[in-house]
């Protein structure tokens, strides 16, 4: 039986979708203080680092194919497109009720949107808005910093409002059409 050289780089992006799903269920067992929060945000961006490792070894092995691609971006909804906007809707943002809730799903279209865009491009060397493995690792840097200000007793309402407006500004910048350099 001969195994695939594209394997390895899929069971590394399947890693990024498994820290992904595991953040989003720590989330659901866990309250807006618990430290399920903390271990969830560090699965996000944990799965930043696998997601940025398995284009690599794809690449290396010269094991680029187009399953890897989308396989890689279905990934990428989930850890870095749902898994952060969860934290963030547990921690603050369904203090804003349904204002929240349209934030909360805005932020995974604006990803989806952007990951479609991307797959369906033919840029070189640029991204077309800010990658979606960046915005979570930015949505997961934010949910930290609530965490500790709420851990120290610190978090005020206006957390809230400021994670909101970091969270729309975020989901436009992934749709915006600014052109980052790749390398």
């Amino acid at each position: 039986m001969k195994i695939s050289k594209t394997i390895l780089p899929n069971i590394i992006t399947l890693g990024n979708l498994s820290l992904g799903m595991i953040a989003i269920l720590l989330v659901a067992n866990s309250s807006p203080k618990n430290d399920l929060l903390v271990i969830a945000s560090f699965l996000v961006m944990f799965a930043a680092l696998t997601d940025r490792l398995d284009g690599q070894v794809a690449r290396r092995l010269n094991a680029v194919s187009d399953l890897g691609k989308e396989l890689d971006s279905l990934a990428d909804l989930v850890s870095f497109g749902i898994a952060p906007i969860v934290i963030a809707w547990k921690m603050c943002l369904m203090s804003l009720g349904p204002v929240g809730a349209i934030i909360c799903v805005i932020y995974p279209l604006a990803g989806a949107y952007r990951l479609a865009r991307f797959n369906t491009s033919d840029f070189d060397n640029v991204f077309m808005g800010i990658p979606i493995t960046i915005a979570g690792a930015l949505m997961s840097l934010i949910n930290l910093i609530n965490l500790f200000s709420m851990i120290k007793g610190r978090f005020h309402f206006a957390y809230t409002i400021i994670t909101a407006i970091a969270t729309l500004l975020i989901s436009f910048l992934m749709v915006s059409k600014i052109k980052i350099d790749k390398r």
